[in-house]
């Protein structure tokens, strides 16, 4: 990568840094707000799981029928390139994540696959970044890591530390609100959960490396939980 670039994305990085508290979202200048706060306009999935709660996106599931595959609340108003996308998330109980470049599988289930930020209740895999339904997990939280093509493989090699595991889940805010950053440059793709980097990803596998795609919320399968986010605005990168 050109230092060129580097400089750029880092430059990028450290406003994700500074204003991801600091500035309200109605003062970020070149952000989108996705939600108006009040219905689920720009927004489809089942109307079973997804519906609006106090001003938030919310997804819920419930122990009567039990959902037995994930299933996202896709964003209909376009795709996404180079974006830095913000959001604010709270989850009680369970898994879920923010997909991005990714591809609607199933319209009528709306099964997505892709590029996925995943946070959950647990204390594991809150920011890595997980590819749903292709390579896996490209990142574990802390990682820095560059994926490559060997031989037609997915090789993932971590190649550095953007800081410790235990110490950026001390920062997570457990069934509270947190706010959540996804900057995708290129092939640079970089997660941030209250203002820490979690992972900082080169995706060299040229002929995998979604380029763009669709964003969507996740409600994962399996026991009872409740997922809500807020404030949810796009900034298109050149």
């Amino acid at each position: 990568m050109k230092r060129s670039s580097l400089l750029a994305l880092a430059a990028v990085a450290s406003f994700a840094l500074t204003a991801c508290h600091s500035v309200r979202p109605q003062e970020e200048k070149g952000f989108v707000s996705l939600f108006d706060g009040k219905t689920l306009k720009g927004w489809n999935g089942r109307s079973d799981l997804w519906s609006v709660r106090d001003g938030t996106i919310t997804g819920e599931t419930h122990a009567i029928n039990p959902l037995k595959g994930n299933t996202f609340l896709v964003w209909t108003n376009g795709v996404v390139d180079n974006f830095e996308l913000r959001f604010d998330y709270k989850i009680l109980n369970g898994n879920s994540g923010i997909q991005y470049r990714s591809q609607l599988l199933d319209p009528e289930a709306f099964v997505v696959g892709g590029y996925q930020a995943d946070f959950e209740a647990g204390k594991t895999y809150s920011g890595i970044l997980y590819e749903e339904r292709q390579r896996g997990i490209l990142a574990q939280r802390g990682q820095r890591t560059v994926v490559r093509d060997v031989a037609g493989k997915t090789q993932v090699d971590v190649v550095g530390s953007v800081g410790d595991s235990a110490a950026i889940q001390a920062l997570i805010h457990d069934r509270d609100w947190n706010s959540y950053v996804v900057i995708a440059n290129d092939n640079h793709l970089m997660h941030f959960i209250n203002s820490k980097m979690t992972v900082d990803v080169v995706d060299h596998q040229a002929a995998k490396a979604a380029k763009s795609g669709i964003l969507a919320f996740q409600i994962h399968a399996g026991p009872p939980m409740l997922v809500q986010f807020r404030n949810v605005r796009l900034r298109r990168l050149p």
